[in-house]
């Protein structure tokens, strides 16, 4: 049950003439503490150092080792478990996007792909579990957690983020 002072993080998908889009954002419950206020604004900002990296020529894990150095940079952990992903005609394909790792590793980003970036970043210890409901996931240690993603294109012209409002 949500309460005042909590976070929730959304993550919402739509099909538009065939292909996915996919978008998470973490909202506050109420008056929430700053912890969680700064914790929401590392989380998306974390996103945007990532998304800087999708360019043509670079590495996934320049996307995944930004995300981290930021996040982490604020005493924050990023979730292991979860990862982002390749979306298109399928809402979940290659490659796998994660939030932590080594830069200029993984495939070349080419014109034309389309990854769903997404960090998840802990304020506490970076493991999770899922609930009994088979659905929500918690962290192990109570900790707030926040989730920011959106669905990105890489182009000639540098990264367009396709499902940003």
């Amino acid at each position: 049950m949500l309460k005042e002072g909590d976070i929730i993080s959304v993550d919402c998908g739509a099909i538009l003439n065939g292909f996915h889009g996919d978008a998470a954002r973490t909202f506050p419950v109420g008056e929430v503490s700053t912890e969680a206020r700064k914790l929401i604004q590392v989380t998306k900002e974390s996103f945007f150092k990532g998304a800087e990296k999708a360019v043509m020529g670079n590495r996934l894990t320049d996307i995944s080792s930004a995300i981290q150095q930021y996040a982490e940079a604020f005493g924050y952990s990023m979730v292991r478990d979860y990862v982002g992903h390749g979306i298109g005609q399928k809402m979940h394909e290659d490659p796998e996007v994660p939030n932590f790792g080594r830069p200029n590793r993984g495939p070349k980003l080419v014109k034309g792909m389309v990854l769903a970036i997404e960090p998840m970043v802990n304020l506490g210890d970076y493991h999770v579990k899922v609930m009994p409901n088979d659905w929500t996931v918690v962290t192990v240690d109570g900790s707030l957690s926040c989730h920011y993603e959106n669905t990105v294109a890489i182009t000639e012209n540098g990264p367009e983020i396709l499902t940003l409002v």
